[in-house]
This record gives structure tokens, sequence and C-alpha cells, in this order.
């Protein structure tokens, strides 16, 4: 039988994909064995609304919503700033208060601030990071994301290390035109009542079954890698997690970032651009409850994928500064557009 306890995790953890696409998905999760609550607990509608807003207020969760696939719209570039430890906090502020910027790690290198910077198109994008540039007086390495080989941190949170939660990359159809508003409301995150998709449904002005339609497409065609809990890791339990960065040759890159993204513990891998003074371009991220665990499956991975003759580093993170959705279909707010 579950408690209380064990009810709240299986809320976070069961749902983070294959969320019920349906009229009353809140009932449904309700009536799912999944979320059979057990003792003192009752699994109506109420119920789960009430640990899912519990679960929100407590940071445990960012919203309900979806992750987009690659190339379903918008624009996003990883950054890294060199900055004077007696400037980190003032600078990692004024990159926090862009609402472009979804992610702002400190990190353990000589490059130690590390952000994400999102919007609309690759020219929304570099007008910002040049306008963060301008502020702080630091230089960026600006290293666009060439190929995904697994991505989307929704992993099983019962394990100490997190494993198997990502999926494979594959690309994905645009958003429509005529979908770019429900997109943007995806972005937000679902309302916490019990027939969310009406309220969508009354903002967009297109019935239910229409908006729910849509949904499904999105997931079946990749432009959703996936829709359901997205879950704030560092707060339930995983706050060890480590980039490590390899420089390969390119002719192989393809070959070795598909065999890190098989390998046990990683989370994430992609490829992305070298910039001057940063020869690396195959990068994956490892996400546990500690930092041995977190270690020894980075250690694990490069033997697994024959990695060791080439150079690396591995950059833990120290302090998160901002962790948000990111913004490819919500307008920025009008001051921060212009930074």
């Amino acid at each position: 039988m579950e408690t209380c306890a064990d009810f709240r995790l299986s809320l976070l953890n069961d749902w983070q994909r294959d969320f019920p696409l349906v009229h009353a998905p809140f009932a449904a999760i309700g009536r799912s064995s999944r979320a059979d609550a057990g003792v003192g607990v009752t699994a109506d509608p109420a119920s789960v609304l009430d640990q899912y807003r519990a679960l929100l207020r407590a940071g445990a969760i960012s919203r309900i919503g979806g992750i987009w696939g690659a190339g379903a719209g918008g624009s996003a570039m990883l950054c890294a700033f060199a900055v004077p430890t007696d400037r980190l906090d003032e600078v990692a502020a004024r990159v926090s208060a862009h609402a472009g910027v979804n992610h702002n790690y400190e990190r353990e290198h000589r490059y130690n601030l590390w952000f994400v910077m999102t919007g609309r198109d690759d020219d929304a994008v570099t007008r910002a990071v040049d306008g963060l540039e301008s502020q702080t007086g630091c230089r960026a390495l600006r290293l666009r994301m060439q190929r995904a080989y697994r991505i989307d941190l929704g992993f099983d949170l019962r394990r100490p290390l997190a494993e198997r939660g990502g999926v494979a990359a594959k690309s994905a159809v645009p958003v429509a035109e005529a979908d770019l508003q429900l997109a943007a409301l995806v972005e937000e995150g679902l309302p916490l009542v019990e027939q969310p998709f009406d309220v969508w449904a009354g903002t967009l002005g297109r019935p239910r079954e229409r908006v729910l339609e849509t949904l499904r497409r999105w997931l079946a065609t990749g432009t959703l890698r996936r829709f359901g809990v997205i879950v704030r890791h560092h707060e339930v339990g995983f706050a060890h997690n480590a980039m490590t960065v390899f420089d390969v040759p390119d002719h192989v890159v393809d070959d070795l970032g598909g065999a890190l993204a098989g390998a046990h513990g990683v989370t994430l891998a992609y490829r992305r651009r070298r910039a001057d003074g940063w020869p690396y371009n195959l990068y994956c991220m490892v996400h546990g409850r500690d930092r041995s665990a977190v270690c020894g499956a980075i250690d694990a991975a490069v033997e697994h994928c024959g990695l060791e003759s080439f150079p690396r580093a591995v950059l833990f993170s120290r302090r998160r500064f901002k962790q948000s959705g990111a913004r490819y279909f919500r307008p920025l707010p009008a001051e921060a557009a212009h930074v």
C-alpha cells in the first residue's frame, strides 16, 4: 500500500511523459493504477490537483507542459563567460535577469558561468547575447548545437543515478504558423484545474478536441519530445551534475555521440560547434544524487565508448542561478527584448 509520499513520487515520476491527453486528465491519473494511493489518501481529481499545486509551490516541478524537439521552432545557444570570481554574482544576476535565459549555472572551470539563451530565431538569440556581452564586459563562448544524440531530462527518480530517461533525438516537424499561440501555452504550462484543455481551447477560440489532436500530432511527429510533468531535478535530490566535453575528430563524432547516447547514466548527448579557445565538439551530461556516482558513470561511459584517448574536461555544476522553461514561442517582455 502506498503512503502519501509514495503517491506524490508517483505523480512526479510516472507522468513525465504519456500524460493523459483527454478531457479530464487529472481524473484519469487518479484512476490509474500508477496513482493508486492506498491508505489515508484518495486519488480523486481534487487530490491529484492539490498534490501538483503543492509540488509547484515547493519548486519540485516547474510546470506540466511540453519539451520541444530539435527543429520544432525557435533558437537556442549554449554560452559561457569566464568571469572574475569577485564579479561572478553580479554578472550571474545580469544574465539571469534576461527573460530569454532559461538555464544559468556556475561550473568548475575557467569558463565558470554557463547559460542557455533562447529566442524566436537565430538573429534574436545573437542580439540577446551581444547585449549581455555589452552589459557585462565579458566575451561569450557561443556554442550552437549541431546534432542531438540523446536529449530530454525525463528520467527515473527512484534510482540513485539518472538513467534511461532521455529519448533518442529525432528531427521534428516545425510548429505551423497557425499553432504558434498553442505552442506558447505549452511553454507556459497547463492550468491546474480539472479540465485544463478547455481553458486552452477557450483562449484559442477553437474546439477542445482540435487542441488535443494537435498535441497528439506533435508528439507523433517529434515536434514535442514529450508532454508531461517537468521536474526540477535539484529539488528532488539529483543535486549533482557534470558536463563532460570531448575533442574528437569530426569524422568519428557521430559514431561516438551515438555510443554515448546509449551509455548507462548519460542523460544528454550532443554535438556542438567549436569556438576559439574551446576545442570541444562532443558533450554529455550525467545527473546523480552524489558526486561519486556521477564520476563513476562518466568513467564507465568513457571506457565503454572508447573515448579514453581523446582530450576531455569534466565541468561539475557548483551553483544554479536560474532554471526555467525555454522561450521559443512566448514573446519576451519588451524591456528584456532590447537588452
